[in-house]
């Protein structure tokens, strides 16, 4: 099914900017750190991340024009999940950066298991609810094996350690069941059961305890946990409505950690100001609205499972990193869709897209 240009332009149009703001941000937030860091090379990160989106972009074209029940057939969905089982397994054998091991290395190529093993997730969920919706309040037969699929990618992820993302997995994956008519029942039971848990990974781990304790109290420990969210917030309010322009940030300059990945969202409110965020979370709102309409209009229940997942893990993701950043939400390693510099984060979300586009053509083919 051929995409034409008159079915979901502005989906195509937002998912094109966003791209291409992110990679002009980053630029700006890693130009001085680069030049540092790689003998004067100030486009170091940029063009690494302009190669991802290349090829990101490459890959969204092939998949809005490939049919998106291909990624319904069983024996590729098993192959799927077990390249990212053996991926996340084999990601815990390489050395720590920053106290993680989260990225399977190749020379200077870097790939982030996690953002693979969330879109394979989301195809698997989209293809076992479609054939088993009617049956999910079963629990022994339908709900448990879809559960033991979810819960191994997810403890695979926050052992990395990567609790974050694993919650990200969790909280898509529960949205994903609650639409295909999972009981209230079962939704409590896995609140009453992860209470415990949540409290010995996070209040009972010291670094994730300080986190949320400069989340609580952000001038609690300026020089220390409570650092990266002070000089976030400094950011943000140094931009005042319209920005000190692009490029003019002085907490990138070593101030602020992370300023291109996680925290670029800072950057983007001390240059653009309240304006240039406020343009940019309204970006992510119309890829919710357009996403969700697809889902309402696709032709079959995979492809509602499947438009509703894609669409929740951009914008949830893009949700919870803004949040981070405005200190609404404990800090945590969380990439701003589109935007934060990371080459398996951008490569994922421009495929993610294109498969949603491919489900949005076939809805405007049904309608």
């Amino acid at each position: 099914m051929a995409y034409r240009a008159s079915s979901d332009r502005t989906l195509f149009l937002i998912t094109s900017l966003l791209s291409i703001f992110g990679l002009v941000m980053i630029y700006s937030a890693s130009s001085v750190i680069a030049a540092t860091r790689h003998d004067g090379m100030s486009a170091y990160y940029f063009v690494r991340q302009l190669i991802w989106a290349v090829m990101g972009y490459a890959l969204m074209i092939v998949l809005m024009n490939t049919d998106y029940h291909l990624w319904q057939r069983e024996k590729l969905i098993k192959i799927l999940l077990a390249v990212s089982v053996v991926s996340l397994v084999l990601v815990l054998f390489q050395p720590a950066l920053n106290g993680a091991h989260r990225w399977l290395r190749y020379g200077v190529i870097s790939i982030q298991p996690s953002e693979n093993a969330k879109l394979v997730l989301l195809v698997f969920l989209a293809a076992y609810l479609h054939k088993h919706a009617a049956e999910i309040n079963e629990p022994w037969r339908k709900l448990m094996p879809c559960l033991a699929v979810v819960v191994v990618l997810a403890a695979l992820i926050a052992v990395e350690p990567d609790l974050g993302q694993a919650l990200c997995v969790l909280l898509m994956a529960a949205v994903l069941l609650f639409a295909a008519g999972l009981s209230w029942k079962y939704v409590g039971a896995a609140v009453l059961f992860s209470l415990p848990l949540l409290y010995f990974l996070v209040l009972r781990v010291r670094f994730r305890f300080e986190r949320v304790v400069a989340f609580l109290n952000p001038s609690h420990d300026p020089m220390g946990s409570g650092w990266q969210i002070s000089q976030a917030l400094t950011a943000i309010g140094s931009g005042g409505v319209f920005g000190l322009g692009l490029g003019a940030s002085r907490q990138k300059l070593f101030y602020l950690p992370e300023a291109q990945s996680d925290f670029i969202f800072a950057i983007v409110g001390e240059e653009l100001g309240l304006v240039g965020a406020s343009l940019l979370c309204i970006a992510f709102v119309v890829f919710f609205y357009r996403g969700i309409k697809i889902a309402l209009r696709a032709p079959d229940p995979f492809g509602f499972y499947l438009a509703l997942g894609i669409t929740l893990m951009v914008v949830l993701q893009a949700f919870i990193n803004i949040s981070m950043v405005l200190a609404l939400a404990p800090t945590k390693g969380i990439a701003l869709p589109f935007i934060s510099q990371g080459g398996s984060s951008l490569l994922l979300n421009l495929m993610a897209a294109g498969v949603l586009l491919n489900i949005s053509n076939h809805a405007d083919k049904a309608a």
